[in-house]
C-alpha cells in the first residue's frame, strides 16, 4: 500500500510522525508522506518538524516516507503563494484539501489549486469537467480516498477522471491508527467506486511512480 496524504499530531492526528510511518511500515506500506494541516500559520513548522522526523526514520527503514502539507481551508487567493513556498521549504508532497462535500470548504477551491499546479488533490467532491481536465494538463493527481466521509463522492470523481484521461492517486487521509489500511481494502474502495481492479492498481502505480521521483529514486 501507499498513502500520500496522511496526518500526525502536527496537525488533528493522533500519532508522532515516527510512530505513524513504523504503523503503516507494520502494515506493509512502501511509501508514505505526512502532509498535516497547514496555512499561513503553520506552513514553516509542519516541514521543519516532519522533515527532521522523516530524516531520521528514512535511515533505518525500508518504507520511504516524504515530508508534506495539505494547505487547507484558506482562501483560494492564497493557496497558490503556499504551495511555492512549501516547496521552497522542502515539502516534496504539496496537497490541497478539496471540496469535500463533507467540509465547508470555500467554493473555487479545487480550481486555484489545480491553477497552482500543486501535486494532489484531495477528495475534491463535484468537481467539474473543465477543472478535472485543467488537471490533466497541468499534471495535477486526483485523489481517491479511503476516509469515511470525503470518500462518498469517490465514485462521481472516478468515472469523471476516467472519462478526461485524468491520473488519479489513492490515499487513506489517515489521522486514527485505524485508518492505515492494507492494500486489499483500499483496492476495494476503489473498486467500489467503479473501478476495475486492473485500474485501482494502476492508482497505486501512479502513487509509486510520483514518490520514486519525490524520493529520488526515478
Amino acid at each position: 500500500m501507499i498513502s500520500l496524504h496522511t496526518h500526525s499530531i502536527f496537525s488533528d492526528g493522533e500519532l508522532l510522525p515516527s510512530e505513524l510511518a513504523r504503523r503503516c511500515e507494520r502494515a506493509g506500506y512502501r511509501y508514505l508522506a505526512i502532509t498535516d494541516h497547514a496555512d499561513s500559520s503553520n506552513l514553516e513548522d509542519i516541514i521543519r518538524n516532519v522533515a527532521r522526523a522523516v530524516e531520521d526514520f528514512n535511515k533505518t527503514s525500508k518504507l520511504k516516507v516524504l515530508p508534506g502539507v495539505e494547505i487547507t481551508h484558506v482562501d483560494p487567493t492564497l493557496i497558490s503563494g503556499l504551495a511555492r513556498k512549501a516547496k521552497l521549504l522542502g515539502a516534496k508532497v504539496v496537497v490541497v484539501h478539496g471540496e469535500t462535500i463533507t467540509e465547508p470548504v470555500k467554493k473555487g477551491t479545487n480550481l486555484a489549486a489545480i491553477q497552482a499546479k500543486v501535486d494532489i488533490l484531495a477528495h475534491p467532491g463535484f468537481i467539474t469537467k473543465k477543472e478535472m481536465l485543467l488537471a490533466k494538463k497541468n499534471n495535477v493527481l486526483i485523489e481517491l480516498t479511503t476516509r469515511k466521509g470525503h470518500s462518498l463522492t469517490n465514485g462521481y470523481v472516478a468515472k469523471l477522471a476516467l472519462e478526461c484521461g485524468t491520473p488519479m492517486v489513492l490515499n487513506t487521509d489517515a489521522h486514527i491508527p485505524s485508518d492505515i489500511v492494507g492494500r486489499e481494502f483500499g483496492l476495494g474502495v476503489a473498486m467500489g467506486a467503479g473501478l476495475s481492479r486492473k485500474q485501482a492498481e494502476n492508482l497505486l502505480v501512479n502513487s509509486e511512480k510520483f514518490a520514486k521521483r519525490r524520493a529520488g529514486l526515478a
